[in-house]
């Protein structure tokens, strides 16, 4: 029963914290070029951005119930949550209240400058890399 569980919360996170992660991942990258989808982004980020939290927190809980040795797979995981971690505060902390910012002074639509640009593509990538190599890494446990 611990296994299901373990099994059942992992997976209802990653559905939660990957399917958020990748509907704001795609709007930010609409958003490069267009004003439309700059104000969706910023829009959309208020609902992706608890998903995503609480996705990751069940993936993190799952992790701790379904690992119950330290092994590659387990430390693997540590550092891909850990970089995922790190780059939700980035998001939550620099980018969001940047967006914010721009919506209350109307702002919204405005393409972000190129320097901003930047980094959320870095942190895009490592989003797109942290959260897809550990939903891998978790179905190769599984199959194992």
């Amino acid at each position: 029963m611990n296994e299901f569980f373990s099994i059942f919360i992992t997976i209802a996170g990653f559905v939660i914290g990957l399917g958020a992660v990748t509907v704001v991942d795609l709007h930010g990258f609409l958003g490069r070029r267009s004003s439309y989808w700059t104000e969706a982004t910023t829009r959309t980020h208020k609902v992706t951005k608890p998903l995503i939290w609480i996705g990751m927190s069940l993936v993190v809980i799952g992790l701790l119930l379904f690992y119950t040795e330290s092994n590659s797979a387990s430390q693997m995981h540590i550092v891909l949550l850990s970089l995922l971690v790190l780059n939700g505060c980035f998001l939550s902390f620099s980018v969001s209240p940047y967006l914010l910012k721009k919506e209350k002074r109307g702002e919204a639509s405005k393409i972000l400058p190129k320097s901003w640009q930047r980094k959320i593509t870095i942190s895009f990538l490592l989003s797109f890399v942290g959260w897809w190599g550990s939903l891998a890494l978790f179905v190769l446990q599984l199959v194992k």
